[in-house]
């Protein structure tokens, strides 16, 4: 597949990944321990879906730049982020819980083969290249982590105060 073939699975890979988290994650986490504070699910919901939305808004951006523009790099990092996320907290926190994370088989299914074939074909294909790449990933990455708790933040705000949001 070409990238911009994967380009267009990106996001709708994310869109299932967070569809399966959003209904299944917030009770998940009242009991999760240390792997995952409690979360409110209208906040959580909130969360994936402005998460979701930035995914086609990088994957519409880079579709319109083409290669080496910033929106291939933004989608390239994102498309990162989303592979670093099926292991951690995915599958690290499915085998020393012992038990299904919420994610998981979203994540393997869908997440791990668009992210590693958008990542190649990015590469193979001169969307991006070393190391801009890196001057963009590590960026787009820990913007979306830091964006986390500002997004559940937002949420719970939006929601009307901090009740448990169901």
């Amino acid at each position: 597949m070409t990238f911009t073939e994967w380009q267009w699975l990106f996001p709708l890979a994310i869109t299932l990944h967070n569809l399966e988290e959003a209904v299944w994650l917030p009770d998940w986490s009242q009991r999760a321990g240390r792997w995952h504070r409690p979360v409110e699910p209208f906040a959580f919901r909130f969360a994936v879906i402005v998460l979701t939305v930035l995914a086609y808004a990088a994957t519409a951006w880079s579709a319109a730049g083409g290669p080496r523009s910033v929106g291939a790099y933004l989608l390239s990092g994102y498309a990162l982020a989303m592979l670093l996320n099926v292991f951690l907290p995915h599958l690290l926190a499915t085998v020393a819980l012992r038990r299904y994370v919420p994610g998981l088989a979203t994540a393997l299914v869908f997440n791990l083969p668009v992210t590693v074939g958008l990542l190649h074909a990015a590469f193979a294909e001169g969307y991006v290249k070393l190391p801009m790449f890196a001057y963009y990933a590590v960026p787009v990455c820990l913007g979306l982590v830091a964006s986390i708790p500002v997004l559940f933040t937002v949420g719970r705000r939006i929601k009307g105060g901090s009740g448990d949001g169901r």
